[in-house]
């Protein structure tokens, strides 16, 4: 599985992103569904409350505090996701980083923000603090 992949099973468990289009292909069926085609598969899936979900997993961290909402590294630790550098790059080369991965600063912002975009796209409700 995808370290993406894995960030997604974490956080919407039983509801994979590829429930999305299984959803989507009822609209079709009514009339006015056809002006609801254009929209991403999020809308017909039920949201799933990112931050509840992660606040829990990273509250099972006793001892450490883990700023998930503005880390990578802690939203990785806080999913019991490998955060390691290498496992990092492995995610900027799944989600098309063309950055210098020498520079980890700059690439673990631009993680985190691709990381939030895409649960956001699957169907994940956001605080508006960490919508990118």
């Amino acid at each position: 599985m995808s370290i993406f992949g894995k960030i997604m099973s974490a956080i919407f468990g039983s509801q994979p992103a590829s429930a999305a289009p299984a959803g989507g292909a009822a609209s079709p069926g009514a009339p006015a569904g056809s002006a609801s085609t254009s929209a991403p598969a999020a809308a017909p899936m039920a949201a799933v409350d990112v931050a509840a979900i992660v606040d829990k997993a990273a509250a099972a961290h006793k001892g450490e505090k883990l700023e998930w909402r503005t880390s990578i590294v802690d939203l990785m630790k806080a999913l019991d996701i490998d955060s390691s550098l290498a496992a990092r790059k492995d995610l900027a080369k799944e989600l098309g980083y063309s950055g210098d991965m020498n520079d980890s600063a700059s690439m673990n912002v631009w993680l985190h923000k691709q990381v939030m975009s895409k649960l956001a796209a699957n169907g994940g409700k956001l605080p508006p603090e960490i919508k990118h």
